[in-house]
C-alpha cells in the first residue's frame, strides 16, 4: 500500500469521487491487492500509471481482475492521460456503470433519482 495517492488519483477524488452519494474507499484491500478506489457498488476503478504498460504489468493485472472479478466485483481502469485530459469521459464512464449497476440485484442504498444526468 502506498503511503499517498498520486496527483491523478487526487484528481479523481478530490474533484469526484468523494462527492458520490456512495461510499467510496481509496487503497482498499480486497483479496491480498490493493484497490486504488472501492465504491460499494461492488466497483474497482484503477488509475494506471506508466509502470502497467509493460508485458509483465500487464499480465499481472489480467490475473488480479480474474481474481477479483469471479468474486463478484467488477473492476474498471483508466490510464492517467485518460484521467488528466479527459475527465469529464472518465467521470460520465462510472457514473453509467454505477447508473446500470443499480438494476443489479446486489444490496446496497439507491443512488438519489436525477444524479445520473449530465452536468
Amino acid at each position: 500500500m502506498r503511503g499517498s495517492p498520486t496527483p491523478v488519483e487526487r484528481k479523481l477524488w478530490y474533484e469526484f469521487l468523494q462527492h458520490l452519494p456512495l461510499r467510496v474507499r481509496r487503497q482498499c484491500p480486497l483479496e491480498g491487492y490493493i484497490a486504488d478506489f472501492y465504491i460499494e457498488h461492488r466497483l474497482i476503478i484503477e488509475v494506471d500509471g506508466k509502470s502497467h504498460f509493460t508485458e509483465e504489468a500487464q499480465t499481472y493485472d489480467a490475473h488480479r481482475t480474474a481474481i477479483l472479478e469471479s468474486l463478484g466485483l467488477r473492476a474498471v481502469r483508466f490510464t492517467n492521460d485518460e484521467v488528466t485530459h479527459r475527465f469529464a469521459s472518465v467521470c460520465g464512464q462510472i457514473r453509467a456503470i454505477l447508473l446500470l449497476s443499480e438494476q443489479a440485484p446486489l444490496p446496497r442504498r439507491s443512488l438519489p433519482a436525477g444524479w445520473g444526468a449530465v452536468p
